[in-house]
């Protein structure tokens, strides 16, 4: 598509970005691999538990921020949780569980915040109904036991109806009992689909359900947001401010998981990393094309090659992990550094402001290191560590995509580059050869 100028809207530009983060479809164009990520500093000390975040009084823009944050990476733990049940290695379903457990706290405590503590207990309860149910359900799996999880399927509508109830009640009818049911059993079979496809080593469906539960967590998350506050407020929700910040908050965080996701599909075997590696293109796909609508179509070439060559070095570091070679992993260390560098430097360039060269580089820095060390983690076995460190890397990543988008926001102006959005390609994961 060429580009064309002309004044934008930024609401125009928000429309954009938000089709372009949903709709994006998964894409098997790659690159040959190359090394990259930051030079990661020595791995920090972690307890074997997981710290609950402090939720702090907000505002409700900050809510629907947290409320989807939150329920996004619920979708992506109890899917890990789950398949962890079926295949995974010992000792991965406790740290599973201990990073559900701390999200289920958090989000029980952003409730606790928006609704009442009561209504946030009550919903804790039933949050954890829910993951026990999920758990059932991935058991019978495990054990091909046909009516445990047909027992477990039954739990789990059941325990849609009470959330529905739940909702209605402590919304105060601003969300419909009706509306809210379906919403979570929405949910629910995406998680239970996932894990069938999972179960029959269906790679690819396993994967891209997975991403789509994450996506439609988001919206649960506006939802929840919304029913907490006045109809005023719950409006107000929905500015283009709000709604891009939300977009590329989507899009990073989902960035930071689904690389998490690629990392440790490595160690389980060619097909389950070629099918997580298709949803982290798609994924470099839909981040490329909502640049595009910012910056038109040349300027997002070249964020899809960096990024690109990104996404290859921390899989590259990868693969020199779990395959023993020391000077392949110091060669992945020294090029991650390069590429952290070439990223700063095109958003520097991108935000018209070369003072944040240095606070850049750092934020990519800071997030490479959160991804090589949860892989050196994970080969360790230290699993309870490997999912500490993905959590900081998750909520860290939030953090980039503020940052981006206040710098949008400054750099938004009659004359940005409109349409020029489809730059084809993917940034890709690859093995590097």
């Amino acid at each position: 598509m060429r580009e064309r100028t002309g004044p934008v809207s930024f609401a125009s530009l928000v429309t954009l970005v938000l089709a372009v983060a949903v709709a994006c479809t998964p894409t098997t164009a790659g690159r040959p691999g190359t090394a990259t990520s930051a030079q990661p500093q020595p791995p920090g000390q972690h307890a074997a538990h997981i710290t609950v975040p402090t939720v702090v009084a907000a505002s409700p823009a900050q809510e629907r921020a947290q409320f989807e944050q939150l329920l996004g990476q619920h979708a992506l733990l109890a899917a890990r949780l789950m398949r962890g049940l079926v295949s995974g290695p010992p000792g991965l379903q406790e740290a599973a569980t201990a990073s559900l457990q701390a999200n289920t706290d958090t989000l029980s405590k952003l409730v606790g915040s928006a609704y009442g503590s009561a209504e946030g207990d009550r919903f804790k309860q039933l949050w954890q109904r829910h993951i026990t149910e999920l758990s059932a359900y991935a058991g019978g799996t495990a054990s091909k036991d046909e009516s445990a999880r047909q027992a477990a399927r039954a739990d789990l509508m059941t325990s849609c109806d009470a959330y529905g109830a739940w909702l209605a009640g402590a919304s105060k009818g601003r969300v419909q009992a009706a509306d809210a049911v379906s919403d979570v059993r929405s949910h629910v079979h995406h998680l239970l689909e996932q894990l069938d496809a999972y179960a029959a080593r269906d790679y690819d469906q396993a994967y891209r359900i997975g991403r789509e539960a994450y996506r439609h967590m988001y919206a649960t998350g506006v939802t929840l947001a919304k029913g907490s506050v006045s109809p005023k407020d719950a409006a107000g929700l929905d500015a283009p401010t709000v709604k891009l910040r939300s977009a590329f908050a989507m899009l990073l965080g989902e960035h930071m998981e689904l690389i998490v996701d690629a990392q440790r599909a490595t160690f389980a075997g060619s097909p389950e990393f070629t099918a997580a590696g298709a949803q982290v293109n798609a994924n470099t796909t839909a981040l490329t094309q909502a640049l595009g609508g910012i910056v038109g179509p040349r300027k997002a070439a070249e964020f899809q090659s960096a990024w690109g060559d990104h996404v290859e070095g921390l899989i590259g570091y990868t693969t020199a992990v779990a395959s023993g070679d020391a000077a392949a992993k110091a060669t992945a260390e020294r090029e991650l550094n390069r590429y952290a560098i070439a990223l700063a430097l095109y958003f520097s360039g991108v935000v018209r402001d070369q003072r944040a060269f240095v606070p850049l580089t750092g934020a990519i820095t800071a997030h490479d290191r959160h991804l090589v060390e949860q892989v050196d983690a994970y080969a360790a076995k230290n699993y309870a560590k490997a999912h500490i460190v993905e959590l900081e890397g998750y909520q860290q990543m939030l953090g980039v995509a503020n940052t981006l988008v206040d710098a949008i926001q400054r750099s938004v102006k009659p004359g940005l580059p409109v349409g020029g959005s489809q730059t084809g390609g993917g940034g890709t994961a690859q093995r590097p050869r």
